[in-house]
């Protein structure tokens, strides 16, 4: 798909590209005709406007392509009530003796009469004549308003309405220019250029003889760090006439790097010479502008909109968190816990705006680490015995569990050589954050970025500012830290609800060595349940699960209360 400025576009567009690929189901535009051109004959010493069907270089001026062909034949005779261009065949030496009919209804200055009109004056109206192809018409319109409007005060009438008309098509004249066909054009390339995150592309419209006749995408999925527009321009030129010749004029929107050495390369591949040009205005810039424009859209496409999108929030949260570069990776943590009881975390990654669920982790929080600082800034040194996990609810420290899961992960990380994440979320404010950085400077990491996410409020908070950070609601960056932020939640959610499950179907059994699942289920089935195994004697344990293990169960509940 390629995208113009209007249908007009689309249409010299499509036009140009059935003729140059002859597709075999496009039946119509296939033939050698094309939209006509208006020819200003300025090879004759009285110059003529004629309806031409293509465009020759042969010192006349042409102006179209014309969308529909009536409208080229509309505005050729605007050319004649306005300026008095002749229509005639007649060779002009000025001799006539009287004008024609044409002169007498003003559609002709009457050239041929050199009293009546002198070639001075003939030659003004040429001027005019080309201006107003070209589509430099403002001043034209403005003319025309004033007569338009003198002639209503008058009450002529037939006249004002004539003008109005006029202007009309001059109107409608500069609103079907286009630039996919024009002559004065000629032979160029226009490059445009989409550099994102996700990669780059680069669209090529190649020109001949003023159409638009082909159209040629390059572009890498390989994230390019730090390149400028310079760079980029330098290596997609040296890449796409490697094996092409250049025309005369490349059209670039930014001056490439080695600029001078590009167009002796060009002008040594080409035999001619070859000009690198960066448009600042009118169409050939406009023409550029287009080359941007679908650059842009291929790189929707290929990147998709939803990676794109992603990739536009990554690049949102480097800019607004200062990060040396794009956080393509992100390491979230998330503490879940009831009143301090079956503590557990998670930590979920996310690449490239996606999830990566393969290298999800969970912990169960043992209670050992370093003394850290709350948000209150109160040392606190949690105890360094292991915690043994029961049903009975302790009190909840979650500074102190961030502490420990962001240790021991990167601890581990240390010890495998990576990676290690551009970026690290932590559920929670200023004090996980404190907590999560304690940890990382015990360990030697206190290079990596961390940033907390507050619930509720949805605010950033970074080691170096002060204030938390407000993003939009609906800033995709943001957007983009809840999700992940979310699915650390959903995952430590989970994890902790199983191991509820598992302590809730805990029995005194598990502890006794050669007790299994399958044994314990067969005391439990036989006896009825756990008192009714601990009355059990000897003989009625080794008949269900042999004379060791039965030792092993009358030892165990001996020492227990």
């Amino acid at each position: 798909m390629i995208v113009t400025d209007s249908v007009v576009e689309a249409l010299a567009l499509e036009n140009n590209l059935i003729k140059q690929r002859s597709p075999k189901y496009n039946i119509r535009l296939r033939d050698d005709k094309n939209y006509p051109y208006l020819q200003l004959t300025a090879t004759e010493a009285f110059p003529r406007v004629l309806v031409a069907r293509r465009f020759e270089r042969d010192g006349n001026y042409y102006a179209g392509p014309f969308m529909p062909a009536r409208f080229a034949r509309k505005t050729m005779a605007l050319t004649h009530r306005l300026f008095g261009i002749r229509s005639c065949n007649e060779v002009i030496t000025g001799k006539r003796g009287r004008a024609c009919l044409e002169y007498d209804i003003k559609r002709c200055i009457a050239p041929c009469v050199d009293t009546i009109c002198s070639a001075e004056e003939y030659g003004r109206a040429v001027a005019l004549t080309q201006l107003f192809l070209e589509g430099r018409n403002d001043e034209l319109l403005k003319t025309l308003k004033g007569r338009m409007v003198d002639a209503a005060e008058g009450e002529r009438f037939e006249e004002a309405a004539q003008l109005r008309d006029a202007m009309r098509t001059v109107q409608t004249l500069h609103d079907r220019q286009q630039k996919m066909a024009r002559t004065e054009l000629g032979h160029r390339d226009v490059f445009g250029v989409k550099l994102g995150p996700a990669g780059l592309v680069v669209q090529v419209f190649q020109v001949r003889s003023g159409r638009v006749v082909e159209r040629v995408e390059l572009g890498t999925e390989a994230a390019i760090v730090g390149a400028t527009l310079g760079e980029v321009l330098e290596a997609a030129i040296q890449q796409f006439y490697e094996l092409r010749g250049a025309p005369p004029d490349v059209h670039v929107p930014a001056e490439p790097d080695n600029r001078d050495a590009l167009e002796t390369w060009l002008e040594e591949k080409s035999g001619r010479r070859v000009r690198i040009v960066v448009p600042q205005r009118g169409e050939k810039r406009g023409l550029v502008d287009l080359a941007n424009r679908n650059a842009a859209l291929a790189y929707q496409n290929r990147f998709n909109q939803a990676t794109a999108a992603q990739y536009d929030a990554l690049e949102t949260l480097r800019a607004v968190l200062a990060l040396p570069a794009l956080p393509r990776r992100i390491e979230c943590f998330d503490i879940s816990t009831i009143q301090g009881s079956e503590t557990v975390a998670s930590m979920v990654v996310c690449e490239d705006g996606r999830m990566k669920r393969g290298e999800y982790r969970k912990y169960r929080i043992r209670g050992s680490g370093l003394g850290i600082r709350d948000s209150g800034g109160t040392r606190r040194v949690p105890s360094p015995e292991p915690r043994v996990l029961s049903s009975a609810p302790t009190a909840p420290d979650d500074f102190a569990a961030m502490h420990e899961v962001v240790q021991r992960r990167y601890r581990k990380l240390l010890e495998e050589g990576g990676p290690f994440p551009d970026l690290i979320l932590i559920d929670g404010g200023k004090g996980q954050l404190s907590a999560a950085y304690a940890a990382l400077e015990e360990l030697g990491l206190a290079n990596l970025v961390a940033v907390g996410i507050a619930k509720k409020e949805e605010l950033l908070f970074t080691r170096d500012r002060e204030d938390p950070i407000a993003l939009a609601g609906d800033d995709p960056a943001l957007l983009l830290l809840q999700r992940i932020r979310d699915e650390a939640h959903r995952f430590a959610v989970t994890f902790h609800r199983r191991a509820r499950t598992m302590r809730d179907l805990h029995s005194e059994l598990d502890h006794v060595p050669g007790i299994g699942p399958r044994r314990r289920r067969t005391l439990l089935r036989t006896f009825g349940s756990l008192a009714g195994v601990r009355r059990a004697t000897r003989e009625e344990l080794a008949a269900e699960v042999g004379p060791k293990v039965a030792d092993a169960v009358l030892a165990f509940f001996a020492g227990r209360p």
